[in-house]
């Protein structure tokens, strides 16, 4: 039994939090950065064995606890494959993406894993049972997920989404140039989600009108991407990070790369993801984008990647 996978990272474009709430959030892949795995006989009855080398664990599938993300998704897909977990399996697992960075590097590699075991079993599987099952393990990760991250990176494309519906591919009517600075500080998802959880109960009137806020802002940006109109998008995610840091899940790094960005000239910039860290996007002219880079460079990104969203016909 061999069998390979790989999946892709993800920014949230807008929406991130508010998305927790039944509001609707944009996404999409960034394909220049993976994880993936690899299924393979392993030695004679040494059973499962996980080989998580980016973080240097090796270990047991018998081993592992409830609560571990990878083993629940190979438990489940040994489940709906109908093979029993006696198997001798080695599944070695890498990954580019940065962690807690917002960029959905748990869902990536939980995805990847799923798709290299389907792959080795040779079980028919699609995009929506991959989700779903991927889902499984991000509830183990960030308590009370929105559902995005295992989306969008299981079905690699642009998306709407809305908690408790199906996604909606969607077509982008442009080219929108995209700079992720990382901040070095890694995004305790699980807490802000948590943290904004604690807020909104305290004061759910205050948060449901922010959440409001967002989900007509989002429904804007979706406009703008179809028209192609940059200039509409960046004024929407600028007004977004100012949402996001009134519900408490920006930090001054975060709003140290923006400003930085926007002064360099970007259309637009805001948090991306669960914020106190994590990730910064900014919304490019491409003929800005080395004085932009070079600008969150100075104010303090450890690492930068690019994406390019390109019109594509819509889907039916």
């Amino acid at each position: 039994m061999r069998g390979r996978g790989s999946a892709p990272g993800k920014i949230i474009l807008l929406g991130e939090h508010a998305v927790v709430y039944g509001r609707p959030a944009i996404a999409v892949p960034i394909s220049d950065v993976r994880a993936s795995a690899i299924v393979q006989p392993g030695r004679r009855g040494a059973g499962i064995v996980i080989h998580a080398l980016d973080i240097g664990r090796h270990y047991l599938l018998d081993a592992a606890p409830p609560t571990d993300p990878i083993a629940c998704v190979i438990r489940e897909v040994l489940t709906r494959c109908e093979i029993a977990p006696s198997l001798d399996l080695d599944i070695t697992i890498s990954s580019e993406i940065p962690i807690a960075s917002g960029m959905g590097s748990g869902a990536a590699v939980a995805t990847a894993v799923v798709r290299a075991l389907f792959a080795a079993f040779g079980c028919p599987v699609d995009n929506a049972t991959i989700s779903e099952i991927v889902y499984q393990s991000e509830t183990l990760l960030h308590g009370t997920p929105s559902g995005i991250d295992n989306t969008v990176v299981a079905y690699e494309r642009p998306i709407w989404f809305v908690r408790g519906t199906p996604p909606t591919p969607f077509h982008v009517g442009g080219r929108f140039h995209l700079l992720i600075a990382d901040t070095g500080v890694p995004s305790p998802t699980r807490l802000t989600v948590g943290d904004v959880r604690a807020a909104w109960e305290r004061d759910r009137e205050r948060y449901e009108a922010l959440f409001d806020e967002i989900g007509a802002l989002v429904a804007s940006a979706r406009e703008a991407l179809q028209r192609g109109d940059t200039v509409q998008l960046g004024m929407l995610m600028q007004r977004n990070h100012t949402l996001l840091r009134q519900i408490g899940v920006s930090a001054d790094v975060n709003d140290r790369l923006v400003e930085a960005a926007l002064d360099a000239g970007a259309y637009g910039a805001k948090l991306s993801g669960g914020g106190r860290g994590g990730n910064v996007i900014a919304l490019v002219d491409e003929a800005q984008r080395e004085v932009v880079a070079q600008a969150l460079q100075s104010a303090g990104a450890v690492r930068l990647l690019s994406t390019t969203l390109i019109p594509e016909e819509p889907q039916p």
